[in-house]
C-alpha cells in the first residue's frame, strides 16, 4: 500500500486508486506515471496486459483485457470485458475465529415459537394488490384515532402491500415463491401480531394461506376479506376492532435478555463502489464470522451478484450436497436470464461503474466478502424458512428491496446493508444498519449512514476492529437503538416480492 494506491493481492495486475489521481502522477507499483486522470476507487494497471489476458484483483480473475494495456493505464469498461472465468479456483474449508465461552446478549422479544424479535410491530399483511389500499386505510385510521396510545410496547402498525397476488398461475414456481414470502412475513419474530386482508376473489386466497395451519404459534393472527365484510368502510371498521385485540396481545411482550445466537442477519450490498470489497464488505464478513462463532445465523443472498465468485463459497460448503445446491441455483439463473433475453453480466449498474466496478466478476468477488470465512451450512430458496444456524445462502435477485424481502420472509430479524454510492432504504419490521464504504460519502450522507467503514482506508483501522465495532452496533440496534433509516421513516414501500411467473 502507498498513499495513493492499494494492491490487494501479490498476484494482482491492478492497483486501486485511494484518491482522485491526475495524469502524470507517479505510480511506484506500476513503475511508471499515470497515463490519464483516474477517479478514486478505480483500477490502474500495474503490468502490461495483452488482449485476452486475464486481469486479476483479490488474486482472482475479474475479466479479460479487450485491448493492449500498458502499466499506468486506467482499467475500466473501455479495455476490460467479462471473458472466461473458468480458471478461477479456490480451495480449503470454512473457518471461524476463536471467541470467548460467554455469549453476548441483547434485549429482545421472545416469541412462542422460540424466535426472538428485535422489534414489536403489528403487520397488516395483504394477499393481493387489490387489498393494499384498504390495508393502508386501516393503518392510517389507527394512527388518526391514536389506537396505539394504550399499548406502549408496540412499535407501530406496518401495512405490507404489494403489486401481485392475482393474474398469475395458482400452481407454479411464482405462486410458491409468493406463498412462502407472505407466510414468512406472518411468522417473522419482529411482528407481535398479524392482520391478514384479502379481496376475496384473488388467486392467492386467504383461506389457502391460513389453511388450518398454525401460521403463528401465539395465535396472534386475524384475517378477513373485503368482499365478505361488505366493502371498504365495513372492512376498515372491522380491521380497527381486530387491530385493538391484536395490540392487546402484542403489548404483553417486553424486552428480555437473549443470546446473540438468536440473531438472524440478512446481509446486503447496494450502490457498491470500488471500496466495497476492501472496507465495508470484509468488515461485515468479520462481524458475520464472530456472530456465527457465537451460534448466530447470517444470510448471504443476491445470486446474480455472487456469479463468478461462487467457487469461493462452494470451497467452504460443509457438505458436497450444499455445494451442489448452490450450483443448482447458479445454473437456474443462467437459464432464467437466457430465456428472458438477459445475461448474467448485465451488472454492474451505471452507479457501480462510476464507483470503479467494471464486470460482474469484480463486483461478485467484493460482494462475497460479506460472508467472511465461515463454513457454508445451507442453501435456501427465496423466502424459505432458515432452519439451521450458521452462515447460509438464500437465493434472490440482486435488486435490493426484493432480496431483503426474501431474507425477512426467511426469518431475518436484522439487516446490515453496505453501500458505496449511498443507497437509502428501510425494511419494516426489520431494522436496517447502513454501512458506508468510503469516508467521503459518509460525510456527505451521514444522516442516512449508521457506520463509516471508509476509515479502514483513510485512517488505517483494521478490518478486525471494524468488524467488532459493527457487532457491537448490531447488538445495540437489536436491543432497540434506532437506526438512521428508522428515524427517517423508511420501510413503507420496500416490500417487493419476487415475481417470477407470467402475469396473465
Amino acid at each position: 500500500m502507498t498513499q495513493e494506491v492499494l494492491i490487494l493481492h501479490p498476484t494482482d495486475s491492478v492497483a486501486i486508486a485511494l484518491t482522485d489521481l491526475s495524469a502524470g502522477t507517479r505510480i511506484d507499483a506500476a513503475g511508471t506515471d499515470l497515463k490519464t486522470d483516474v477517479p478514486r476507487g478505480h483500477k490502474i494497471a500495474t503490468k502490461a496486459l495483452a488482449p485476452g489476458q486475464p486481469v486479476l484483483r483479490y488474486g482472482q480473475i475479474i475479466g479479460q483485457a479487450t485491448a493492449e494495456i500498458s502499466p499506468g493505464e486506467h482499467i475500466h469498461s473501455h479495455n476490460l470485458g467479462m471473458g472466461d472465468h473458468s480458471d478461477s479456483v479456490a480451495s480449503g474449508t470454512g473457518t471461524l475465529p476463536e471467541v470467548s465461552a460467554e455469549t453476548p446478549t441483547f434485549q429482545g422479544y421472545h416469541r412462542a415459537d422460540g424466535q426472538v424479535g428485535t422489534r414489536n410491530y403489528i403487520g397488516v399483511l395483504t394477499s393481493v394488490n387489490c387489498s393494499g389500499s384498504v390495508a393502508r386505510f386501516i393503518a392510517e385510521a389507527s394512527e388518526r384515532t391514536g389506537l396505539l396510545q394504550d399499548f406502549p410496547n408496540v412499535d407501530g402498525i406496518v401495512p405490507i402491500v404489494h403489486g401481485t397476488g392475482c393474474g398469475m398461475s395458482g400452481k407454479d414456481e411464482g405462486y410458491d415463491t409468493l406463498f412462502r414470502t407472505l407466510a414468512g412475513y406472518a411468522q417473522n419474530p419482529n411482528f407481535g401480531g398479524i392482520l391478514l386482508i384479502g379481496l376475496g376473489c384473488e388467486v392467492m386466497q386467504v383461506a389457502d394461506l391460513v389453511g388450518g395451519r398454525p401460521i403463528r404459534a401465539d395465535g396472534a393472527l386475524r384475517y378477513m376479506t373485503i368482499q365478505a365484510e361488505g366493502g371498504t368502510q365495513a372492512t376498515i371498521a372491522k380491521g380497527l376492532k381486530e387491530l385493538r385485540g391484536i395490540a392487546e396481545r402484542a403489548n404483553t411482550a417486553e424486552r428480555a435478555p437473549a443470546p446473540i445466537s438468536a440473531l438472524t442477519i440478512g446481509m446486503q450490498c447496494g450502490g457498491s463502489d470500488g471500496y466495497s470489497g476492501i472496507t465495508a464488505n470484509p468488515a461485515l464478513g468479520v462481524a458475520s464470522d464472530l456472530l456465527v462463532a457465537h451460534g448466530g445465523t447470517t444470510i448471504l443472498s443476491e445470486t446474480p451478484e455472487i456469479y463468478g465468485a461462487e467457487h469461493l463459497l462452494t470451497a467452504r460448503a460443509e457438505t458436497p450436497e450444499v455445494a451442489e445446491a448452490l450450483m443448482e441455483r447458479i445454473h437456474w439463473w443462467e437459464a432464467y436470464t437466457a430465456r428472458n433475453g438477459g445475461e448474467m453480466d448485465n451488472n454492474p449498474s451505471p452507479g457501480n461503474k462510476r464507483g470503479g466496478l467494471t464486470t460482474i466478476l469484480e463486483k461478485s468477488l467484493g460482494a462475497v466478502a460479506k460472508g467472511g470465512a465461515a463454513p457454508l451450512k445451507g442453501v435456501y430458496k427465496f423466502g424459505e424458512r432458515i432452519d439451521t444456524k450458521g452462515f447460509v445462502f438464500m437465493d434472490s435477485p440482486g435488486f435490493d428491496p426484493c432480496s431483503v424481502t426474501g431474507q425477512v420472509a426467511s426469518g431475518a430479524n436484522l439487516i446490515v446493508f453496505t453501500t458505496g454510492r449511498g443507497s437509502v432504504s428501510g425494511y419494516q419490521p426489520v431494522p436496517c444498519i447502513k454501512l458506508a464504504t468510503n469516508s467521503e460519502m459518509y460525510a456527505r450522507m451521514s444522516g442516512d449512514m449508521d457506520l463509516n467503514c471508509g476509515d479502514v482506508v483513510s485512517e488505517g483501522v483494521s478490518l478486525e476492529d471494524k468488524g467488532r465495532e459493527l457487532l457491537d452496533l448490531m447488538i445495540r440496534v437489536a436491543s432497540g437503538e434506532e437506526t438512521k433509516s428508522e428515524a427517517l421513516g423508511y420501510g413503507g414501500v420496500e416490500f417487493v416480492p419476487w415475481q417470477i411467473s407470467a402475469i396473465m
